[in-house]
């Protein structure tokens, strides 16, 4: 794992980032486009985190923090580089960056459908809390 590489996506980073999502992540977002992207990366410019090997982007994680609460969101791992550390090393820097923030908890939206996320998280300490529904509203401006 030494050759592994974690860092802040930038600008330079957007379309990289889209097509790995592509091939890496399950489902799809409203955000997975350009400009939502960019929007993120413009607003909080360390949350998206991308792990590279040899230069070639394997995995990623968006680590956002509100001030109240600490989010993560599209933790993905290209399917050829999985099960080797690639996402807890990520989840780790995740971890890393909430406490420098002063955050208590992290929590991820996991699809239901998706078992192999559920175990992951599951190995990376987290678990679910039936007792919530995510409600959601897309907005137009």
């Amino acid at each position: 794992m030494s050759d592994l590489r974690i860092r802040p996506a930038g600008p330079e980073d957007l379309d990289t980032v889209l097509a790995f999502w592509r091939t890496a992540a399950e489902g799809t977002s409203i955000s997975d486009d350009r400009d939502g992207v960019k929007r993120l990366v413009a607003r909080d410019p360390e949350a998206l985190l991308l792990a590279e090997r040899g230069g070639k982007l394997v995995g990623t994680v968006i680590a956002g923090f509100d001030g109240w609460r600490c989010h993560l969101y599209r933790l993905a791992v290209h399917p050829d580089h999985r099960r080797r550390g690639i996402g807890s090393a990520l989840l780790t820097a995740a971890d890393e960056r909430f406490v420098r923030l002063g955050g208590r908890r992290g929590d991820a939206m996991v699809l239901v459908r998706n078992e192999r996320a559920q175990h992951a998280w599951r190995a990376a300490g987290y678990e679910p809390q039936e007792q919530w529904r995510r409600w959601v509203k897309p907005l137009t401006g």
